[in-house]
């Protein structure tokens, strides 16, 4: 049994809600398997609290927190310093308290890419439909203009999408189409794509039964990719399994941010297959 002292490091994650992480069960097995003296835990932290908790991050001396929903954007005026990509995207998955200084990453953009990387899935030049206009769309877009993919963010309030759509659009000189996430857009949308991901907390555990996309609507040339790990397998991704779409799971896109997030407060590589492997268990299925 590790012991917690004094000079333990301690590390987090904030959100509302924020039974659902698996974070814990992934950071707290790498520190045990690098024989590292860190810990790792949630906190449940309100909009009204955030303020306070990120000031109380900073007096306890936590070395680092990961940020969940709904505070990705919402923390940025509480940060000392922003990671260049981080301050374009306009949120922060990760923060590091560097002697008192806290700076802010987005470790969400480059692991979901290294996940769809890793699945083969080249996004440059490839038609992608983005849906949801928060936090995590923000560095899922921003990461996909940039790598060359041409986009189109649907979001329920199409105000937002269309924000995220000009701030995209100004960085990279180039066209991004915002619509209403709607079925009939969606229709239009998805008989051209060749990449769905989806943002939005649609089909997250205890609401399985959900999705944001019509099951007529997936199609066998399309690659679905779910950000949503909790079920690992969500309705949007069986229904798009049987439409013969190749599947991603967000629990990829977990461990490969999570990974990022472990080497920024430890200096050292992450083990990747361990962090997979945990969590999997954790969530109750097998790869």
């Amino acid at each position: 049994m590790r012991l917690i002292s004094g000079r333990t490091k301690v590390c987090g994650v904030i959100g509302d809600p924020i039974e659902h992480t698996m974070s814990p069960v992934m950071h707290n097995a790498a520190f045990s398997k690098l024989g590292l003296d860190y810990v790792y835990l949630p906190f449940r932290v309100t909009a009204q609290e955030l303020g306070k908790a990120v000031e109380g991050a900073r007096a306890l001396n936590i070395r680092g927190l990961n940020i969940t929903i709904p505070h990705k954007v919402a923390i940025l005026p509480f940060l000392d310093k922003l990671d260049p990509l981080a301050e374009k995207i306009g949120a922060i998955n990760t923060i590091v308290n560097d002697g008192g200084v806290l700076i802010g990453y987005n470790t969400d953009a480059t692991g979901f890419l290294q996940a769809l990387l890793e699945q083969g899935i080249e996004p440059k030049g490839k038609k992608v439909a983005v849906l949801g206009a928060g936090g995590a769309s923000r560095a899922i877009s921003f990461i996909l203009a940039e790598r060359g993919a041409k986009l189109v963010i649907l979001n329920r309030q199409p105000a937002r999408a269309e924000e995220l759509a000009q701030r995209i659009a100004q960085v990279f000189k180039r066209e991004v189409k915002a619509l209403a996430l709607n079925e009939e857009n969606l229709a239009g949308i998805l008989a051209e794509a060749e990449i769905l991901v989806n943002t939005t907390s649609l089909g997250m555990s205890p609401e399985v039964d959900k999705t944001p996309v019509p099951a007529r609507l997936l199609k066998s040339s399309l690659v679905v990719f779910d950000i949503v790990y909790n079920p690992i397998k969500t309705r949007l991704l069986k229904e798009a399994e049987l439409a013969g779409a190749k599947t991603i799971n967000g629990l990829e896109m977990l461990v490969w941010q999570g990974a990022l997030a472990f080497e920024k407060w430890t200096g050292q590589q992450a083990p990747l297959d361990l962090m997979k492997e945990v969590a999997t268990e954790a969530l109750g299925h097998e790869d």
